[in-house]
C-alpha cells in the first residue's frame, strides 16, 4: 500500500504498486480534485484490467470519525440496478419466456393505461430502452412532486415500506410524455414496471432472480438486492450524505424499496467492475441478446453524445473506444463507471450525491481517463 495523504491534503490511500498502472496518477490525481475542489466528503475508484484490480481513495468515508472508504466498500449503487434487471429480461428472452417487442399488455394485463398510455401499444423493448413515454414516479432531487410523483425525501418513504405497484398506477394518472418510440426520456417507472413483468413471468422475486442469476453465477460477494424492509447497508461501507434544506444530513440508513427495480441495490466497485466485463464479455448473455442489449438510441439531449440501450449507456470515449456501463444516484451515493469491449473497467464512487452537473462531469471525466488509460 502506498499512502498518498502527504501528497494532497484530502488525503486517501491508492492500493497499487507505483509503476503499475498506466495513467495512474492522473486518475488519483483527479479523485483527490472531487474533494478539494468539488467538495464532496470522499471518493474511490476501482479500475479493473483482466481481472486484475486496483482502488485508491480520497476524503473519508465518515465525517464523524474521519476514515476513508474502506477496501470494497459497499455503496447503494441506484440505477445501476437497471442493467441487472436488463440482464434478467434479456436472460428470459433467450429462455424463450419473454419477448422484446411484445405489448406490455400480455404480461401485465389491465395494468398499464392512463390518459394516452396504452399497454398494448408500449413493448418491454420500450421500457428497457426508456422509450415508452410512460411518467416518471420519482420527484428529482430537491423538487417539488408533479401529480403522481412520490417525494423520497418524504420521512414515511425513507424509513417504511413502499408499495410499488400502487406507485406506478399512481405515476399512470399524469398523461404521456410521448408517443411509444418517438423519442428517449428517463423514466423509473419503466423499470419499476419491467420489474412487475420479471416477477409475473418468473413467480419470484426481482431480488431472487437477480441473485440467482447473475449474483451467485458470478459469485459477487459484496452485492445484494435489499430485503423489503432493510435499511441498514451491510458490511463495510461508508456515510452517505445529502444536503436538504441546506444542510448536510447523513442519510446512509434509508429504505429502498421506493427505488425497487429502478435502484434499489448495494454493491462494491471491484463487484460492479465484474458484473460489467462480465456482462460485455458473453458470460451472462447469448450473442444475440447482447447484441440486442447494445442497440441503443440517442438521448437527444444537446452537448450529450451517450447513447442507450437496454439498461445499458453507450459513451464514446476520448481514446476512440466506446465506455458500456450506466451510473446511478440515490440520496447519499453517486456511482459512475463503465467498462470496454477489451476487458477494462472502472467504478468511481462518491457518499454525496453532486449538486452540480459540473461535478458529475468531473466524475465522467474519471471514468474516461481510467478507461482510456494504457490503450
Amino acid at each position: 500500500m502506498v499512502a498518498l495523504a502527504a501528497a494532497c491534503d484530502s488525503g486517501g490511500t491508492d492500493h497499487a504498486e507505483p509503476a503499475a498502472e498506466p495513467g495512474r496518477a492522473k486518475i488519483v490525481a483527479a479523485l483527490h480534485d472531487l474533494i478539494s475542489v468539488d467538495r464532496l466528503p470522499g471518493a474511490q475508484v476501482v479500475r479493473t484490467e483482466h481481472g486484475k484490480a486496483w482502488t485508491a481513495t480520497a476524503g473519508v468515508g465518515d465525517l464523524e470519525r474521519g476514515t476513508p472508504f474502506q477496501d470494497n466498500a459497499r455503496v447503494r449503487i441506484a440505477s445501476n440496478t437497471k442493467t441487472f434487471v436488463a440482464t434478467v429480461m434479456l436472460q428470459l428472452a433467450a429462455e424463450g419466456k419473454v419477448e422484446l417487442d411484445a405489448p406490455v399488455e400480455r404480461y401485465l394485463p389491465g395494468v398499464v393505461h392512463g390518459p394516452g398510455i396504452d399497454g398494448n401499444r408500449i413493448t418491454i423493448r420500450n421500457l428497457l430502452q426508456h422509450t415508452s413515454g410512460i411518467p416518471e414516479y420519482a420527484a428529482e432531487f430537491g423538487t417539488t412532486p408533479k401529480p403522481g410523483q412520490i417525494d423520497t425525501h418524504d420521512e414515511r418513504i425513507r424509513w417504511g415500506r413502499t408499495d410499488i405497484a400502487e406507485v406506478v398506477r399512481n405515476a399512470l394518472t399524469a398523461p404521456a410524455d410521448f408517443e411509444p418510440g418517438a423519442r428517449w426520456t428517463y423514466s423509473n417507472t419503466n423499470y419499476a414496471l419491467a420489474g412487475m413483468v420479471l416477477e409475473k413471468i418468473t413467480g419470484f422475486s426481482i431480488g431472487a432472480e437477480i441473485t440467482h442469476r447473475i449474483i451467485d453465477r458470478l459469485g459477487l460477494p459484496d452485492t445484494y438486492y435489499p430485503d423489503a424492509d432493510e435499511v441498514d447497508i451491510r458490511g463495510p461501507h461508508p456515510r452517505g450524505y445529502a444536503r436538504i434544506d441546506g444542510k448536510l444530513v447523513d442519510y446512509t440508513e434509508q429504505n429502498v424499496t421506493s427505488a425497487g427495480a429502478a435502484g434499489a441495490m448495494v454493491s462494491s466497485g471491484a463487484d460492479l467492475n465484474r458484473f460489467l466485463n462480465a456482462l460485455l464479455g458473453g458470460e451472462l448473455l447469448p450473442p444475440a441478446q447482447l447484441e440486442e442489449m447494445k442497440r441503443t438510441v440517442p438521448l437527444g439531449i444537446e452537448g450529450q453524445s451517450a447513447s442507450y440501450g437496454l439498461g445499458l449507456l453507450a459513451n464514446p470515449l476520448s481514446c476512440g473506444t466506446v465506455g458500456w456501463g450506466h451510473g446511478g444516484d440515490i440520496d447519499g451515493f453517486e456511482t459512475r463507471g463503465g467498462a470496454t469491449d477489451d476487458g477494462r473497467a472502472v467504478t468511481v464512487s462518491v457518499n454525496q450525491v453532486p449538486e452540480s452537473g459540473e461535478t458529475t462531469g468531473h466524475l465522467n471525466a474519471i471514468v474516461d481517463l481510467a478507461l482510456c488509460a494504457g490503450s
